[in-house]
Order: structure tokens, then sequence, then C-alpha cells
């Protein structure tokens, strides 16, 4: 748990996984009750290295006062162990209860020529094409049977170590390549963090390049026993890759035509090599998947989506009724793109054309000249949001009441919000209270899962790096963060819509209630949306609302609270989570967060290698998203009372989402008080 949580500490995101490990080992937690304390003095001999937990401190120099303040996250002390000086400043904590994680000298400097002695670099032509570090034997890893772990290297040069170390060319499939390999993470990461993230640094094109070419080697100089092992190994990939990728895989017509003319070479290849059986019942099971994969895709052809004026994108005509489909770059979307004067058209495009495709033919049904126009979205709160012209996959990535306009370029000022887009402005069209809380839990547990199995892992590169360098839509991963959003504003809209202090208490409570059972239902999307609408400041205000709230449910909402405390990089919601089995819907802003951390903390190349450290922090994550959905869900249904107005009302939730009307609305409900 401690090198978890190294993992998340901005000051140590340029050192290598392999110095956090040692450093996990050694680290010490040093907490300090009341401000002005001195740490250490501008002088004194540099004996530890300190990193802000909570709090912070003052960098005061002789001469010139505080020069600084340092905050959670940062870190002091480093140069005077490196550089064997002494302290350059003297150290005051800035407030009561400031935690430190310390290391000591003699350790920081251990650990920083452990690790450079254990470092293997690989050269071809003068130039490192390889860099190895060696698993010391102490740590308690499951795959220490493999000596060494890859921390930078060419594409290729990673392609070709891991086809012949981590891949069984000996014939068998009980090992990394079998079908029991799904498991293989468990024992080394090193394929799986590939297959998940080569999208990054080895495009798919480049990829079956290099297969292709392990595959055909046919040298003369080399044995009949090395080619077989080459050709095994690449089949022994591509099965794992399928089953760990999926539908990417089949949906890049480079790789589709590649697996179809791999398995027709394989097929030739076990007239002669007869040695190579096993290899060939691994690509049925690939081509089979495929089969079943263009099946579905069939069923679900034409499929289209509409964007109503709120709620989550409708299916409209899809050829399966069971559960939510994924939104596929080629499906169509029904939606509105608006005028300055609020006239609007009606278009129908794929989900994944561009802004300015739906900007021109927006123009031409508004008869609008085309110079200097811009694809817009405008928010409830007015905020205006351009788009670039090559952003995809727009009508599903707007905010909650968010809709689309066109524009000159030169009179944005003009686009003003429309009457809807400021949500209902009375009391609930449903009574809340006429639902079980449990079916409402339950209901939203099962749509909420829905969406959450739609979202593929790549999606979260895609969004992490940027859609555009992958010419690839997030419009699953856009809903389901558009959910999150949703139910937390429905929380605040409901609560200020109500009027009656008496009626504003049960619903207070009804929510609290609603909360606990996502959490005992593993939702902890909808759980941390609920939590956190009720701490929106628009409802923490209603100081009358909550004294009335029986404290058996304030006593509740304040452990949920500390569920949700972010300090610590969300520390509290880490250890709780890391205890549930799946199936789990995990609180996915977090792990966006966790992403974009490891994205902009660390270089993705660095000495024209490809930093692979990077690459495994990034399928950490990933993996997180696998686990969650390793087991299927399967819930007890609660007594339906009221089952198909129940899941009609949650898949449609009405929010206001502008937080100053929310908060006007609040205020009129209970006034300050003087």
């Amino acid at each position: 748990m401690i090198y978890e949580e190294l993992l998340h500490i901005k000051a140590l995101s340029h050192l290598s996984n392999s110095v956090k490990r040692e450093l996990a080992a050694v680290i010490v937690f040093e907490a300090h009750p009341h401000a002005g304390t001195v740490l250490f003095n501008q002088g004194d001999e540099g004996r530890s290295w300190y990193i802000i937990l909570h709090g912070s401190v003052d960098v005061v120099i002789h001469g010139k006062g505080t020069v600084t303040t340092l905050q959670e996250g940062d870190d002091f002390g480093k140069l005077a162990l490196i550089n064997d000086a002494p302290r350059a400043a003297t150290i005051v904590l800035r407030e009561n209860n400031c935690h430190f994680l310390r290391v000591d000298k003699e350790n920081f400097n251990r650990i920083l020529r452990d690790v450079e002695a254990n470092t293997v670099r690989l050269k071809e032509h003068g130039q490192d094409v390889l860099v190895l570090e060696k698993i010391s034997p102490t740590h308690n890893v499951t795959y220490s049977h493999f000596k060494y772990t890859v921390m930078a290297g060419t594409p290729q040069k990673m392609l070709e170590h891991l086809l012949e170390t981590r891949l069984d060319g000996r014939g068998g499939v009980g090992g990394v390549g079998g079908r029991d390999s799904i498991t293989s993470s468990t024992t080394d990461p090193f394929l799986e963090d590939f297959l998940l993230t080569h999208i990054v640094f080895m495009p798919t094109h480049q990829l079956i390049t290099e297969l292709s070419r392990h595959y055909r080697i046919d040298s003369p100089s080399q044995d009949r026993e090395f080619l077989l092992a080459c050709k095994r190994r690449v089949v022994q990939f591509v099965h794992r890759w399928v089953i760990t990728i999926r539908h990417p895989v089949f949906d890049d017509p480079s790789s589709l035509a590649f697996l179809e003319e791999l398995a027709t070479e394989l097929e030739t290849d076990c007239i002669q090599w007869s040695s190579l059986q096993e290899e060939a019942s691994l690509m049925h099971h690939v081509m089979s998947q495929l089969r079943r994969y263009q099946d579905e895709r069939a069923l679900n052809a034409g499929q289209k989506w509409k964007l109503p004026p709120c709620g989550q994108p409708i299916s409209l005509f899809s050829g399966s009724n069971e559960g939510r489909t994924l939104i596929r770059a080629t499906d169509d979307i029904i939606f509105r793109v608006y005028c300055a004067d609020h006239t609007y058209c009606t278009l129908r495009f794929h989900v994944n054309t561009t802004a300015e495709t739906i900007k021109l033919s927006a123009a031409d049904k508004l008869k609008l000249r085309h110079d200097d126009l811009v694809l817009v979205e405008v928010k409830s709160s007015g905020e205006r949001v351009v788009f670039r012209d090559s952003d995809v996959s727009i009508p599903t990535g707007l905010s909650l009441n968010g809709r689309i306009f066109v524009s000159p370029k030169d009179h944005l000022d003009a686009l003003t919000c429309l009457a809807e887009q400021e949500g209902p402005t009375e009391g609930m069209d449903v009574d809340l209270e006429l639902f079980s809380t449990k079916e409402l839990a339950y209901h939203i547990t099962l749509f909420d899962w829905d969406l959450f199995w739609c979202v593929h892992e790549y999606e979260l590169i895609y969004h992490t790096f940027g859609r555009h360098h992958f010419r690839q839509i997030t419009a699953n991963l856009d809903v389901f963060l558009r959910r999150f959003n949703e139910i937390q504003f429905w929380v605040v809209t409901e609560l200020c819509l109500t009027p009656s202090l008496s009626k504003r208490v049960q619903i207070l409570r009804k929510f609290i209630k609603l909360a606990a059972y996502c959490k005992e239902y593993q939702n902890l999307n909808a759980f941390f949306a609920i939590v956190m609408g009720l701490s929106n400041v628009a409802v923490s205000r209603l100081s009358l609302t909550w004294e009335k709230l029986p404290s058996k449910f304030r006593k509740l909402y304040t452990e949920f609270e500390s569920l949700i405390d972010p300090s610590r990089n969300h520390r509290a919601y880490r250890i709780s989570v890391g205890k549930l089995q799946p199936p789990v819907v995990p609180f996915m802003p977090l792990l966006l967060k966790d992403m974009t951390f490891t994205h902009e903390g660390n270089k993705t190349c660095i000495d024209g290698l490809v930093n692979f450290e990077k690459m495994h922090m990034l399928a950490q994550t990933m993996r997180t998203i696998r686990y969650c959905r390793s087991r299927h869900l399967v819930l007890e249904p609660p007594s339906p009372k009221s089952e198909v107005e129940v899941r009609s009302y949650i898949s449609c939730l009405r929010t206001i989402d502008n937080q100053r009307v929310l908060t006007s609305l609040s205020q009129k409900l209970e006034p300050r008080r003087s």
C-alpha cells in the first residue's frame, strides 16, 4: 500500500518504479502538531529528504526572510543530500498538524547507487536500444523468475525482447501465450503493459509490420527450431492481444487484414510444421472471436442515437434490446445545432464526424456564410467552449445542459443560453418518496454498470493524450463521465427545488440512504456523485434542513464525507476500494486523474527511447478497470414496486448545473442568518 501511495506523489514522479519500491521499504512517516516548529536550520548538516503529505511550510533564508511556501505534494531537503552540502534554508511549519514522509541520507544514497549498479543497457550501432533493470531477489514480487524488467527501449527492440523472453517458443500453450494466459499479468506485467499501451508508442500498423516480419523470418543461417519458435511466439502474442484488447483489434482494417493473412499462412505452415498444431488451435480461437464479433456488428448495423434535451444519448432502432450497446465511431447520432437567434437545424452524422464537417453542414442548412465560422458549446452558465475543426464525437462530449451553436468567430458574445438550458424551475415531476430507495439504487447501479461496461480501456489513453492523436472517439467514456455529473447535480437540483422544509429533510435523508445502498452495491461512481452533491455549497449551507436531520443520518453522512476526502490523494477511498472484490463501478474521475498525473509527470520518450516505466504506470490504472469488471454484475433485485417508472426516471434525471442558479435557489429557501 505504501508503494501504491508513492506512485501518486508529485515529488517522486521523476523516479523509476524500482526506486519508489526501494523507498517504500525505508520511508518514515513524521508528524508535527504545532505551527512555528523549526524542522531544520540554515547551515545544518543535510540528513533527510522530506515530502509534504499534509500542511505547508515556509522556506526562510538569512537576510531575506520567507522566500517561498511549500504545500502538500512538494518536497525539500534533497539538494543537501545529493551535493553533501549544508542546508541552504531554514524550514518552519506554517500551520498545525503537518505530516511528512522522510527518507534519511544513508538510505537515499544507497538506493540511487543500487539502481545504477543493477541497470543493464543493450546497444546497437553504438546507441542504447533497450534499458533493463535487474529485479532484486529480495523483492517479494511474483514475477521474479524473470530476471530483468524493461525500463526503456525502442519499440522494435521491446517487442523483440517480449517475444523472446515472455512467450514460449518451445511448444505447449500453458505458458504466457496459452489459453490460461489471461492470468499471467499477475506473474509478469510486461506483456499486458505492452498490449494496453502500444498505441502510444507503436501504432497498430507498425506493430503488425513487425509481427509479420518475425513470423516470416526465413534465413538459411537460422536453424529449424529458431524459425519454428518465431512463428509460435507471434501466434501466441496475437492470441493474447485479441483476448486482452478485444474489439479495437477487429475494428482496425490493417489488423483485420493481418489476422486473415496470418490464419491462412499458419494453415499452410501446419502442413510443413506439424508441431504448430497447438498454435493453429489458438488461431482458430482468435478467428472464432472475430466471426462472433462480426455477427454482433451485423446485428447492430445501422444503430442510431438521439441526443435528448436531458439525460443520456438514446439508442434508436437498435437491433439488440439486451442492455446498452457500445457507441461506435460509425453509428449515426441525431442532434441540433443552434444560431445566435436560437433558430436551429437538426443534423444526423456519424459519431466520429469532425467539428468542421458539422459546422459547414449546419451553415448550409441555416443559410450562414462559411467565412470565419466556429462550432461552439454554450454551457448553461453562459460559458462558451470553441471546438477545434479536428474534434470528433462532439454531441456525446457536451456538458449536462450544454448545446451546440454555430457562429462567426467575431460574434461569440452574441451567443446566449436557451431557456431550456437553465433546467427545471419548479418542484419534482415525480415524488421521490413514492420510490423505494433500494429500488432506486438497484436501477441506478444497473444503468451505470451498462455505461461502465461500454468504456474500453483505450478510451482512457485517447482522453489523456488527446483523441486527435489517435483519430478515435471517446464517446462511451464521455457518456459515463457525464453520468457522474448528472447524478451529482440531480441531488442538488431536487433539494433546491423543494420549498417545504419537512419535505426537504425527507429528501435529504433519502439521498443519504441512496448513497448507502449504492456503496453496498459497490457503485462507487454514483456513491461519490451523491455525496459530492450533498456537499455542494447550495446544499451544505441549508443549516435548517441539516439541523432537522436525525443524528443517525448526520453521522452516516460524516462517515461518507471521510471516504470521499481528497487528502493524501484520496487515500481513504483507495484503501476502501482496495478491499473490494469485483464487480465494482469505480470512481472514474480519479482514474482519469491518475492517468493525467502519470502522463504529465513523466516523459513518453527519454533520449530517443520509449519510457516504458510510464507505460507500466498507465497500464496499472487501465488494469484497475479490467479488474473492476472481471466478474459480471449480478444483484438480487429488490421487491419491484414501480420498476418501469423507476427505470424511466433514473435514465433521464433532470438537473440544473449552473452553480449560480443553484446558490440563488438555496438562498431563497433559507436566507442568510444575520
